[in-house]
């Protein structure tokens, strides 16, 4: 469930590339650490979601790669109860990632 939270938080990571090599099990894990932020329950962002978030913005090698983090974290924000975009949209800042759009969890990652 945390990890699906997390997919929400890589969205951010999107802005960098464009071919899908990022599987969505690796896109969970490394946002699941940004859960308990992400649904209110953590005063602020932990440290391992910003390294995971940073591991997978440094991933990316096309704009396929941006839109599928995008679609495994949407997909995993949907089973997370509590999740919350006031908090989604700290995270960037917080980690101090540039993702150039507005974080939430009906993004289009199409765009």
């Amino acid at each position: 469930m945390k990890c699906l939270v997390f997919s929400a938080l890589f969205l951010f990571y999107l802005l960098i590339s464009a071919e899908a090599t990022i599987p969505c099990n690796t896109v969970n894990a490394k946002a699941a650490p940004c859960v308990t932020f992400a649904i209110g329950k953590a005063p602020t962002v932990p440290p391992a979601c910003c390294s995971g978030l940073l591991q997978l913005a440094r991933s990316v090698r096309s704009v396929n790669d941006k839109k599928d983090i995008c679609r495994c974290m949407k997909a995993g924000t949907k089973s997370i109860r509590g999740l919350q975009d006031k908090f989604l949209k700290q995270i960037p800042t917080a980690c101090h990632l540039n993702v150039g759009f507005p974080v939430s969890a009906s993004v289009n990652c199409e765009k």
